[in-house]
């Protein structure tokens, strides 16, 4: 019986964290090593190493679309042009925030709002995280506004929980194939997980 790929990581921050982690899983995977966690920034600084290690052993390093780029093959040809073997590099459009909404049922009973109140493509979506602090500001949940919608007078993008309630959410709600269907870049990360997999699990 051959032995599950164990594979490593490199993420921007906690949430991309748990969703890497699911998706190795949800790939038949064991999810290995996280790196990174600092930003994007600091990956971009990191990303040749990650290239590095990647020719021994497999890795997935997520990031961010945002506004640096038009589309993601320019971002991935700018930070690295030559792909190792065993390295799955891949760009959430436009935020990680997208991927989670588009399983659209499971975020309205999460949130507790009307599933009309979700976009029905998150990719389309310039700022992802605000639509989702605007999402839960209709919660009919006290608690889920308390903690993912930023106090009045603050200044912070997002509420005091608003990671800890997504990464619950990734844990113990999100169904990735489902969220696929309505995000293109989640597919092709899934697709690029399972090639990496297969690959590893045939040395």
């Amino acid at each position: 019986m051959k032995e599950s790929a164990v594979i490593s990581a490199a993420v921007e921050g906690p949430v991309d964290e748990a969703v890497v982690r699911k998706l190795i899983v949800h790939v038949g995977g064991i999810a290995g090593t996280i790196c990174g966690k600092n930003g994007k920034a600091n990956l971009r600084q990191r990303i040749r190493g990650f290239n590095h290690a990647a020719h021994y052993s497999p890795w997935i390093v997520l990031v961010d679309l945002n506004s640096d780029a038009e589309c993601a093959p320019p971002l991935c040809r700018e930070w690295l042009p030559d792909l190792a073997p065993h390295l799955c590099f891949r760009v959430a459009v436009k935020e990680v925030e997208a991927w989670l909404m588009a399983d659209i049922e499971s975020m309205a009973s999460f949130l507790s709002i009307a599933r009309a109140k979700i976009p029905a493509d998150p990719e389309d979506l310039l700022d992802p995280k605000t639509m989702m602090v605007n999402m839960a500001r209709r919660s009919r949940r006290w608690a889920v506004r308390a903690d993912m919608v930023p106090r009045e007078g603050s200044g912070r993008p997002v509420g005091p929980a608003y990671t800890s309630r997504l990464i619950e959410f990734v844990q113990n709600r999100w169904r990735p194939d489902i969220a696929a269907e309505r995000a293109a870049s989640l597919h092709r990360a899934i697709s690029c997980l399972r090639r990496l997999v297969a690959k590893t699990s045939s040395i």
